[in-house]
């Protein structure tokens, strides 16, 4: 996720680098053929769905599509069946615009929704990134739905990376000025800061032109209200009602010229997840933020062995 808490950063340098793993894309490759919709016809999402036995709920990032996890997916869906969700406004899919406002909330009610409709028990949430935060809100929300969860490279609070005493509160100033800055770009400046942003989410270069391509698929302004939402969010109290089995798997390699270490990096996912009692956090040894890409063996491997387990 990132570097220990006495790297020397600025707080400019700082919320770079929290926009650019928040604002982190993954491409969808159309050659998987049409998605298959909910059968919630109201629903904001999309979801496609594979294989046949206990539900995997995958939750993709920020701006990212449901190929994040495809290849985990393709592993589990034998003895699973994998419900591949597409979040809306994200990665050239359309924008709810009644949803923006409060997105975090809103997509947690939609995709509860999406859960109850289906007649879906003793789940399993694996989320990426802001699909992290929305696996831990849906606990929360609805734990008696809600079996087990993992985490792949999510913090409970962002901001709170190099400072842990930072409160959402305090955060909340400096959110707003970044929601106006974004706001005033011109579009050509905002596409360009989101493709510098792109830079260290994979350890492959190969991805980062379909990256950058579905950054610009995704509507912009549900990509600034989300990051407000993230930025302003804090879960690590809350996290203390959460009695669910958790896999957190993090990331560090991509943040070593900031000083990061594995050792460091897990430091922070330990004091962020200190409330949460019942949690297993495991760091790659290879894999930037997008893990499942990155060191997919390795998170296979992570989550077979830890549902197997439990």
């Amino acid at each position: 996720m990132l570097c220990k808490n006495n790297s020397g950063l600025s707080m400019g340098a700082l919320t770079a680098i929290i926009i650019a793993i928040l604002v982190s894309v993954l491409s969808s490759n159309q050659s998987y053929g049409e998605t298959i919709a909910s059968n919630n016809t109201k629903s904001a999402l999309s979801v496609e769905t594979k294989g046949t036995g206990p539900a995997l709920i995958f939750i993709p990032g920020l701006n990212s599509g449901k190929d994040t996890f495809r290849p985990t997916c393709d592993y589990f869906q034998k003895k699973y069946r994998c419900h591949l969700l597409q979040l809306p406004g994200f990665a050239g899919h359309p924008a709810i615009h009644s949803l923006q406002q409060d997105f975090l909330i809103a997509m947690r009610d939609e995709i509860l929704a999406y859960i109850k409709t289906h007649k879906l028990r003793k789940i399993t949430l694996v989320g990426h990134s802001l699909g992290g935060t929305l696996s831990l809100m849906l606990a929360l929300k609805a734990p008696k739905l809600v079996d087990t969860l993992v985490i792949v490279d999510a913090l409970p609070f962002y901001p709170a990376i190099q400072n842990p005493a930072m409160t959402a509160e305090l955060m909340r100033p400096q959110a707003e000025q970044m929601r106006a800055m974004m706001n005033n770009q011109s579009q050509a400046d905002y596409e360009k800061n989101a493709a510098t942003n792109m830079q260290g989410m994979s350890n492959n270069p190969e991805h980062l032109p379909l990256l950058i391509e579905w950054s610009k698929s995704s509507d912009r302004t549900t990509t600034i209200q989300a990051m407000v939402a993230l930025m302003t969010t804090d879960l690590r109290s809350d996290v203390a009602a959460i009695k669910q089995p958790t896999l957190v798997l993090g990331a560090w390699a991509a943040y070593k010229a900031y000083g990061s270490t594995k050792d460091s990096t897990a430091g922070i996912y330990k004091l962020q997840y200190e409330k949460l009692k019942n949690v297993d956090i495991r760091m790659s040894d290879t894999g930037y933020h997008f893990l499942t890409w990155d060191d997919g063996d390795w998170v296979n491997q992570q989550i077979s062995g830890f549902l197997s387990a439990k």
